[in-house]
């Protein structure tokens, strides 16, 4: 793919409210766009917000773009960057702008490119960020008749935040994630209680390197890896100690990169999660290819912010379309 202009633009992204969770608080979401033109009237664009767990922000993303600019204009083609580029933010901007400039040049969408049956919508989970008082109460209002709701969960016991959630919301399913901040003694005591409120899903509640304690752990609820897993080569370590793993393309570097996660978690009898980091519908169109194999999606960036892009993905009482062509891919 030759004769390509590399376009770079930084995009901040106002949230309806604070979103906090364990380790951070967020107001604003700081986003980097990328546009891929070939000369001849197709472009290929993408945006994301790059991994901060492991300290990429749109400054680093750029910087590393920028660097590479040169190649990029060359004519840099989409498979090979798993061998070119480091795993992250940056590979995934290029990865997913090339995903739609081959979709704009070949009429290809990139679900049928990708080897996906036709899209159909999907249910996400809704984020429920760390809070009490009156701003949770009007959260939860918000998403009266959601059927997934995920809750952000800091190192104390859960089970209160739950059952409040269970009042007001006593048919949804629940996601738990404690985003690393558990200890062991914490898990072990309050795992017993989940499958009774009904939670289906806890994410990440041990730090990363310490996943070797859920190998023998009893455990009626699945437990996903989030922070513990990135791509393929950090994989095989999990096997035997999750039930599931969230593939999120920034971490990954990219829907490609992912596609392969997603074939070897299911080679290893893991389930398949989708998430995000946040953004636009820009954001999400990418992950939209990989939920239609997921068995929890959580792709609600869009809901947590203040303004979208057009034509944005549509989003209903907590179902998820497929992004349009125009859109991207």
């Amino acid at each position: 793919m030759s004769g390509l202009s590399m376009r770079l633009a930084p995009v901040s992204w106002p949230l309806v409210r604070p979103f906090r969770i364990a380790r951070a608080e967020y107001r604003t979401v700081e986003a980097l766009r990328l546009e891929l033109h070939d000369g001849r009237g197709n472009r290929g664009r993408s945006e994301a917000l790059g991994d901060d767990y492991h300290g990429e922000s749109v400054a680093s993303m750029r910087r590393q773009l920028e660097d590479s600019r040169a190649r990029v204009e060359a004519g840099i083609q989409r498979v090979p960057l798993i061998e070119d580029f480091p795993r992250g933010g940056a590979r995934h901007l290029l990865d997913a702008a090339l995903w739609d400039l081959e979709a704009k040049r070949s009429g290809v969408p990139a679900w049928r490119a990708a080897g996906i049956g036709e899209p159909r919508r999907r249910v996400t989970a809704f984020t429920v960020g760390l809070g009490d008082g009156e701003e949770l109460a009007a959260e939860l209002r918000r998403v009266a008749g959601f059927p997934l709701l995920k809750l952000k969960v800091g190192g104390d016991d859960p089970r209160p935040l739950i059952e409040r959630v269970r009042r007001t919301h006593p048919d949804a399913e629940l996601i738990l994630d404690a985003n690393a901040a558990w200890s062991i003694a914490q898990l072990r005591s309050w795992l017993p209680a989940l499958p009774g409120l009904g939670v289906s899903l806890l994410e990440q509640p041990l730090p990363p390197g310490e996943d070797e304690a859920l190998a023998d752990l009893d455990h009626a609820v699945p437990i996903a890896a989030d922070e513990s897993v990135d791509d393929t080569a950090t994989l095989p370590p999990l096997i035997g100690r999750y039930d599931a793993v969230n593939i999120k393309l920034d971490k990954a570097g990219g829907l490609t990169e992912a596609l392969r996660l997603a074939d070897a978690a299911g080679a290893a009898g893991l389930a398949v999660m989708v998430g995000c980091m946040g953004g636009s519908s820009l954001a999400m169109a990418p992950a939209a290819v990989l939920a239609q194999r997921a068995r929890w999606i959580d792709l609600d960036g869009p809901l947590l912010q203040r303004e979208d892009v057009s034509p944005p993905i549509r989003y209903e009482a907590g179902w998820m379309g497929f992004p349009e062509p125009e859109l991207w891919g």
